[in-house]
């Protein structure tokens, strides 16, 4: 008797990203969050995509760029798609996919999701009605917001900001991988939000959403201090008609003074480190004795003055 064999086990559908930007050096903080991110894509059997966010074209260096791709590898992070490798859903950098930001700019100004807005950030630090929502965005005090609808005839988003109005009052509820349930207030836990500003670059919010979905990504793993971007996004995804993916938001390591870890420390920065003589494991150890416990909800600062 010839013995059975087994059928083939079916690829996984597991998609996940990690999704740095060459701004500078990548820290302690960058190898956690995409650590975590591999090693889930890792356990699903999934893909996992490096997407290169160089959305910022002041900021963004080819020497950051080549360092990314090194201190990640060097930590033992493997991708299966990226802008080095190529793969079925190129360009992976962000500055080569301006036409999908277009085209979800017109979507959402025809759909009467977003409206100009001429505000300067000095014009909502000056506000005395546009608290902090402690995640990098003053609350949107409304100045510019139209009680009618907006005009269709723009042709290009450039040259003035744009706002998506979010539903006031309606509590935006996701699945958190790590800390479960959670609910933000449309218009009381955050406000109408930035979708492209005025020099022709789209906002984070905008790009991210678009990318994940047209990447097919099926679980965003990124750091806690982002949770409650989730509520934006999820309303870009409906807007979008896209299908909103699954949520990790990890735990982030802070400083000593209670700030999360930024590009500004450059002593905690992997190639620093690695210049240290530390080794891979090394930097695994450091990071699980900096790492707060696994299920606190942490509270992020204003660090907008910094």
């Amino acid at each position: 008797m010839n013995p059975v064999n087994p059928a083939p086990e079916k690829p996984s559908e597991y998609r996940g990203r990690i999704a740095p930007s060459p701004t500078g050096l990548l820290h302690l903080g960058h190898a956690s969050t995409f650590l975590t991110a591999a090693e889930k894509a890792r356990e699903a059997r999934g893909t996992l995509v490096l997407r290169d966010n160089d959305l910022d074209a002041q900021r963004s260096q080819s020497e950051f760029y080549d360092a990314m791709l090194e201190d990640l590898a060097w930590l033992g992070i493997r991708w299966q798609e990226g802008p080095d490798i190529g793969g079925p859903f190129a360009p992976y950098s962000q500055s080569e996919r301006r036409d999908y930001y277009r085209t979800a700019w017109r979507k959402l100004l025809d759909g009467g999701f977003i409206y100009p807005c001429r505000c300067s950030r000095k014009d909502l630090a000056q506000s005395v009605s546009a608290p902090q929502d402690n995640d990098d965005e003053p609350i949107y005090p409304g100045t510019c917001r139209p009680s009618g609808p907006v005009s269709r005839d723009f042709e290009s988003p450039a040259g003035i900001n744009w706002r998506f109005r979010v539903p006031d009052g309606e509590a935006i509820e996701f699945e958190d991988g790590r800390l479960g349930p959670q609910s933000f207030v449309a218009g009381t836990d955050f406000g109408d939000f930035l979708i492209w500003n005025r020099d022709d670059v789209p906002a984070y919010q905008l790009a991210c959403v678009v990318d994940d979905a047209e990447m097919r990504i099926t679980e965003v793993v990124r750091g806690g201090d982002l949770l409650r971007s989730t509520a934006r996004q999820l309303l870009l995804y409906r807007a979008l008609r896209f299908k909103a993916p699954a949520w990790y938001h990890c735990r982030v390591i802070m400083d000593e003074n209670g700030y999360r870890l930024a590009k500004r420390h450059d002593a905690l920065s992997i190639r620093a480190l690695r210049e240290q003589g530390k080794t891979p494991e090394d930097l695994r150890q450091m990071i699980e004795a900096m790492r707060p416990p696994m299920y606190c909800v942490q509270r992020f600062p204003d660090e907008s003055a910094q």
